[in-house]
């Protein structure tokens, strides 16, 4: 099965311990302005999901929305959520630790793209249950 987001080791060791400290995360790519374009972590239970959010899977067994304006741009990449050094939004939970969560990408294989074509548009926060634990 082809996965739409997946993330580095090193932002994996990042998810983990910071779900040690906040417990269960959620994360949004929004697509505004400055920060609003890099994926952001929060507390699962702090952030309220849109009923336009598409969710693109999982991250380190935690969810990963993207805002649908920003969904129709990258939907033909698959997004590597990687971590580096820096500073990064404030509202985001790995700020503290001096680094950010960065999105990368690749293009889908026409094979992965086919793959996806036929299994449609992925949910969207009106469409999928959340879950808050």
């Amino acid at each position: 099965m082809v996965e739409r987001v997946s993330a580095t080791p090193e932002a994996l060791a990042m998810i983990e311990k910071i779900k040690g400290m906040h417990g269960p995360l959620l994360f949004h790519q929004s697509g505004g302005c400055c920060d609003g374009s890099a994926p952001m972590c929060y507390p699962r239970k702090e952030f309220r999901v849109g009923a336009q959010d598409v969710y693109l899977g999982e991250i380190g067994g935690q969810p990963f929305y993207m805002g649908a304006a920003q969904f129709d741009y990258w939907q033909h990449t698959h997004l590597i959520i990687d971590v580096v050094p820096g500073r990064g939004s404030g509202f985001s939970l790995e700020a503290p630790e001096g680094v950010r969560f960065l999105t990368r990408s690749r293009v889908f294989t026409d094979a992965e793209y086919d793959e996806l074509d036929k299994i449609g548009r992925p949910p969207t926060g009106a469409e999928r249950e959340p879950v808050l634990s």
